[in-house]
């Protein structure tokens, strides 16, 4: 015997009133997550904002004669919906889920447990200030300009080999004899003695002074690591100034795009060939490229701004491989001098197609 009308109407409301109530419910309950969405996008060869509003170029150089340049050379962004005093809504997770050019992150990897958003901030600023330092290095550097880096001791850990040997602004001049000329250097030198006392020609207070010290075994897996318990930074005297302007940005992850436009800056002709470039990755003093979070997001913003090319660091290829959008050619860079090369088949319209690329390891 069929249910009367009336009964079959009165479920299918409460049903519907159960369903909006969940859906009201899943709207301001709060979750463990955030969202990651494409951020701003900055010509390194245009202008940007200063903190009083004005437009002033983002890249601005004194000392060296400086040249026209043309297209762009866009540093990519990723924008964080959420923080620890507000987290988005299951509503709005559903819907960054269904659009491939956001991603659902846990919160823990963005905002730290103990980590308030505002020191969050600030180390993300002193990270895109060193940024920006290691890319003027590496674009000198390449440009044959002397940079005097000094490796400059921060601080030496509590109960480490180095607490009471080394201190804090010791200039570390080299290692059993070799002379120390990046921070990298110094750390590869640790991990080639294998446990073996190194000897250190260190700066204090004007004076030259010997120190050794004797590295400590760290293992965590199949990883092995010499420790003396140091943190470094490196010091430049650059023989021209650049000066980068960009608030409000903060991460290391504009490094090389940084060391790009500073190097079409100060070089003849457009190094990009006028052609619409955006890319990512950190750099070193080096030209050594590394690896970003967000790279999903900033190929989708660089896509949107109108970049044709987007230079994508190989340590994040596996992130890359299935999630290009179109009309977006990615290529791959390990280097300063790879990402050089490839802008200069890009601006003599070359083989674009011959240059390497993200691709899914063979099986």
């Amino acid at each position: 015997m069929e249910r009367p009308r009336a009964g079959k109407l009165g479920l299918g409301v409460w049903a519907l009133i159960v369903a909006l109530a969940a859906l009201a419910v899943l709207t301001f309950l709060p979750s463990p997550y955030v969202i990651q969405r494409p951020g701003p996008v900055y010509d390194t060869l245009g202008t940007a904002k200063n903190a009083d509003g004005e437009e002033v170029p983002l890249i601005s150089v004194e000392g060296a004669e400086t040249y026209e340049t043309g297209g762009t050379l866009d540093l990519t962004t990723v924008q964080v919906v959420g923080n620890r005093e507000r987290t988005p809504s299951w509503f709005e997770l559903a819907l960054a889920w269904m659009d491939s050019s956001r991603a659902v992150v846990p919160l823990d990897s963005v905002f730290p447990e103990g980590v308030t958003t505002e020191q969050r901030d600030e180390r993300n600023a002193t990270l895109m200030v060193d940024s920006q330092h290691e890319a003027t290095a590496a674009a000198l550097n390449e440009l044959g300009y002397d940079t005097g880096a000094q490796v400059v001791v921060v601080d030496a850990v509590e109960d480490s080999p180095a607490d009471g040997v080394l201190q804090p602004d010791d200039v570390i001049t080299a290692i059993d004899g070799t002379p120390v000329t990046s921070a990298t250097q110094l750390r590869e030198a640790i991990q080639a003695a294998e446990g073996a006392p190194v000897e250190l020609t260190v700066q204090r207070d004007g004076a030259e002074q010997t120190v050794e010290v004797t590295p400590e075994k760290h293992v965590e897996g199949d990883t092995t690591t010499w420790l003396v318990g140091i943190t470094l930074r490196t010091d430049y005297d650059f023989e021209i100034d650049v000066t980068i302007q960009l608030d409000n940005v903060g991460g290391p992850s504009a490094g090389m795009m940084f060391a790009l436009g500073i190097i079409d800056t100060l070089t003849p002709g457009e190094l990009n060939g006028g052609k619409e470039i955006a890319g990512t990755g950190t750099i070193d003093a080096a030209g050594d490229v590394g690896p970003i979070g967000g790279i999903r997001q900033k190929l989708y913003g660089a896509r949107d701004a109108g970049a044709d090319y987007f230079l994508a660091p190989a340590a994040n290829c596996d992130e890359v491989v299935g999630h290009v959008p179109s009309g977006l050619q990615v290529i791959r860079t390990a280097t300063l001098d790879e990402s050089l090369a490839a802008l200069e088949v890009i601006a003599e319209d070359g083989d674009v197609d011959a240059l390497p690329t993200c691709e899914l390891p063979a099986t």
